[in-house]
């Protein structure tokens, strides 16, 4: 059986633009989920070679 998931992408503040897309398990505690999703946007702006307080991630509803 599949485990549900939320679905999360980070995205360029000055574009505008979704640069990476991430998904986590839904029975994480948010704090978890938090922590999680800082240390992917860290890694993200690394690979990007962008200021990690120009990128934020936000719930990606189309993906379910």
């Amino acid at each position: 059986m599949k485990a549900d998931k939320k679905h999360y992408k980070f995205i360029n503040s000055q574009t505008g633009n979704a640069i990476f897309y991430h998904s986590v398990a839904a029975g994480l505690k948010e704090e978890k989920i938090k922590a999680e999703l800082d240390k992917v946007k860290a890694q993200v702006a690394i690979q990007n070679s962008l200021y990690f307080d120009i990128i934020y991630w936000e719930e990606d509803k189309d993906k379910k």
